[in-house]
């Protein structure tokens, strides 16, 4: 009978993991392996690993795991270091003899550089750091890359508010999660979601609530915000005809002093919707409802429809002068856009709003599949090497340098993260450092212990917040 718990720490491995423990040197005693992303067009922001501690490494691994790991891994053809498990659960309680270091979550440092470095503690567990590389380096590179990518486009998008707004203090709420139903879990809807959040404080993920309530101790104070919006089922479901009608409710239902409400607008004809309802026959309710109507197009090239949609509303609903120069619709009305939006697309467009002389206070952004799901580990070409190993009383460097990629050298001896003199990010070899608290690597995790907790707003403000 094989097992049929996900949350079985011994399965939680790639299978060639588990003929490892043999294939080590005779004498090998630690093994020190680190994780980085070694190139990439975005800073990294790291972010998740508290989240993977808390979830799979605070629970300690019992004798029913081992039987039932032990029944799938043989069936599966291979061989079964029961040994080794069962010591474990016997001198350790079934907690993980190992200590893992990492720099604080929420922090920006260049790619290319240690951000987690692993090793056992115990001498006996020498095979353990590399066995947890799959579960511990998904659990980073994940949640770190959306984290990374959302903060590449918030900076666009604050360059873009500094260059023609009067302020910048709307820029956490201008890009706005999209991606739950493009996720291809719900666990990757909480990491990635939540990665989102340390940048922004908008999502329709109600799943990163959870999450950062059950992780980052955001249980007393809510980590994003949404508004009511409507699909094109709302809007249809009046047919083409009651569109008008459909718009209307959504005034009657959501509008007032004080609020936002969203609604999709090309269900039909998206210019149709701006020239003749929103701007014709329900002007004067928008005008006077009080709160904020955003408008939504969903479809056609996303860069040439924005443009033409604030032109047409400009047209409709004037527009005042701001103090960069730039036109800015009435409080009443704005523009979503949430579809075909990325890293690249994102700033195609801003570009040619801007270039239309309009500010970008006049528009938000949604993401969806570009923020969740269209990254992978080779976005940032995320690794996690063993970099040393003490054999017989000695360090050992260690390291992998193919002829056939360069880009795949990986780093020798145990590793430390320090500003240097110039004032830079820079790996060195843990035996330079001037002073251990140079390092800016920190004890996060020792023998089944998570020693530093940190809340959702700490680590927003190390990103930058």
């Amino acid at each position: 009978m094989y097992t049929s718990n996900l949350n079985n720490l011994i399965l939680n491995s790639d299978s060639y993991k588990t003929s490892h423990w043999v294939q080590y040197p005779s004498g090998s005693e630690y093994l020190s392996s680190y994780i980085e992303a070694r190139k990439g067009d975005y800073d990294v922001v790291f972010f998740g690993l508290q989240a993977f501690i808390k979830e799979y490494l605070s629970t300690p691994i019992t004798h029913q795991d081992i039987d039932e790991a032990e029944t799938v891994i043989q069936a599966h053809g291979l061989t079964f270091n029961r040994a080794g498990w069962e010591l474990l659960v016997d001198k350790h309680g079934g907690y993980l003899p190992l200590r893992i270091e990492a720099i604080p979550e929420g922090s920006v440092v260049p790619a290319s550089n240690v951000v987690c470095q692993i090793i056992n503690t115990d001498p006996e567990f020498y095979w353990l750091p590399s066995y947890v590389e799959t579960a511990l380096l998904r659990a980073i590179w994940y949640p770190s890359t959306v984290a990374s990518v959302s903060h590449y486009c918030k900076g666009i998008i604050r360059q873009a508010l500094e260059k023609s707004a009067d302020n910048t203090e709307s820029l956490i709420f201008r890009l706005h999660d999209f991606g739950s139903r493009g996720a291809s879990s719900q666990e990757s809807v909480a990491l990635g979601s939540l990665a989102h959040l340390v940048n922004f404080a908008g999502t329709d993920s109600m799943t990163a609530l959870v999450a950062a309530s059950r992780w980052y101790h955001m249980d007393k104070e809510m980590a994003a915000f949404s508004i009511p919006a409507a699909e094109h089922s709302t809007m249809t479901a009046w047919g083409r005809d009651g569109e008008t009608a459909a718009f209307a409710n959504m005034i009657e239902q959501f509008g007032g002093a004080g609020k936002s409400f969203s609604v999709v607008s090309d269900s039909y004809d998206l210019w149709n919707a701006i020239d003749n309802i929103w701007g014709g026959s329900l002007k004067d309710d928008v005008k006077n409802m009080g709160g904020t109507l955003v408008i939504r197009p969903d479809s056609g090239d996303p860069a040439k429809v924005v443009r033409e949609a604030l032109e047409r509303l400009a047209v409709k609903f004037g527009t005042t002068i701001n103090s960069k120069g730039y036109k800015v619709l009435p409080d009443y009305v704005r523009i979503i856009q949430g579809d075909g939006i990325s890293p690249q697309s994102l700033g195609k467009i801003i570009d040619v709003v801007l270039n239309a002389g309009f500010s970008a206070d006049n528009i938000t952004f949604g993401m969806g599949g570009g923020l969740l799901q269209q990254v992978n580990r080779d976005t940032m070409s995320w690794a996690m090497k063993a970099s040393a190993i003490f054999i017989d009383g000695v360090w050992k460097d260690i390291y992998k340098d193919p002829v056939t990629s360069r880009s795949k050298r990986s780093k020798k001896g145990r590793l430390a993260l320090i500003k240097n003199s110039k004032g830079n990010i820079e790996t060195i070899k843990a035996d330079d450092l001037t002073t251990a608290e140079d390092n800016l690597l920190r004890d996060v995790y020792i023998d089944g212990k998570l020693l530093i907790e940190d809340n959702l707003t700490t680590i927003r403000e190390r990103a930058g917040w």
